[in-house]
């Protein structure tokens, strides 16, 4: 039991060191007198999805940018924030900020996570602008870690698509090797048994439980053993490769794609940094109007980044959205 104690330690020491990292650049929440509202988005059974509504004071309507916590799409809630104060940032800038919560794997497998992104989008354009002044038709999406995969997601499983879509270190192929076999750095860490992981989560279909929710040994043993793509979505990718075409934004890009900004650094120990360089070529290839911002040798939430370089990525997140979602 003390040996998984440890190891539990090792993941959640790693987690806070990347959520607690104050980034230069950004204002923290503080700073701002942001109103925070929460609203349910959405009801699955008995369970409610959550959202909380950020607005700086002031009257009239205003862009949204839906907001998307990482976390493997395994742990984390609406109120996790990476960069740290970003909601502040838009927030000062004329922006709405929607943070959601949405069902957790591996209770919940990754198309019903996909219809609490949809049906979240569709909330914010249909109610926003009654409920708190939401301009709906100026709509990005934005997110970090899982929450940029499903930022990415949204540019093609999202109607109307969104005007805007920025990635923090996210993903666009959910099959490929860096998922779907032993992560060698993760490796490197006390390995988890099975019957540790599999003590860590439920047996049904929860939706997102907040709150004392320690999913760290599943998270790692699914690393360690290559078996992250299996217990998110239900499938193989060996033996049926087909069926992460649907998942894939990588594999989804179209001339209709929405213009998105891609931010990574270079040393990212968890989701590397040529899934980004991957999304660009695709993106570039289809002439969808992007961009990315390469963060040398930032780490995973951009971990060692210099203060300059990370300050530099507000302001391109931030001019990319004022260009984008220009008054119509």
């Amino acid at each position: 039991m003390s040996d998984l104690k440890g190891r539990r330690g090792t993941l959640k020491l790693l987690t806070a060191a990347v959520s607690s990292l104050a980034l230069p650049g950004w204002a923290s929440a503080a700073e701002e007198k942001a109103s925070k509202k929460t609203l349910v988005y959405k009801t699955v059974g008995k369970d409610e999805l959550k959202a909380d509504v950020y607005r700086a004071p002031g009257d009239g309507p205003r862009p949204v940018v839906l907001w998307i916590h990482g976390g493997a799409l395994i742990a984390g809630d609406r109120e996790a924030e990476n960069p740290p104060g970003i909601r502040a940032a838009l927030c000062r800038a004329g922006y709405v900020v929607v943070s959601i919560d949405y069902r957790l794997a591996p209770e919940t497998k990754l198309p019903a996570i996909l219809e609490d992104l949809q049906d979240a989008c569709r909330w914010v354009r249909a109610k926003g602008p009654g409920l708190f002044a939401a301009d709906a038709k100026r709509f990005a999406v934005m997110g970090e870690s899982a929450g940029g995969f499903l930022t990415l997601t949204a540019g093609f499983r999202v109607e109307p698509r969104p005007g805007a879509l920025v990635s923090f270190w996210g993903y666009g192929d959910i099959a490929g090797a860096w998922l779907s076999r032993p992560d060698p750095y993760y490796r490197r860490l006390p390995l988890v048994s099975k019957e540790e992981a599999n003590a860590a989560v439920g047996t049904t279909g929860a939706v997102v439980r907040r709150g004392g929710r320690n999913v760290s040994p599943f998270i790692l043993y699914c690393r360690q053993n290559g078996l992250w793509p299996k217990e998110v979505t239900g499938h193989d990718p060996d033996a049926n490769p087909k069926a992460f075409d649907a998942f894939c934004p990588i594999r989804k890009v179209t001339p209709r794609y929405p213009p998105t900004l891609l931010i990574h650094g270079t040393k990212d120990t968890d989701v590397p940094y040529q899934q980004s360089v991957n999304m660009d070529r695709e993106l570039a290839r289809h002439g969808i109007e992007h961009g990315l911002v390469t963060i040398p040798d930032g780490g995973h939430g951009l971990v060692g980044a210099k203060p300059a370089l990370v300050a530099d990525v507000q302001d391109r997140v931030l001019a990319f959205l004022r260009k984008h979602l220009r008054p119509s």
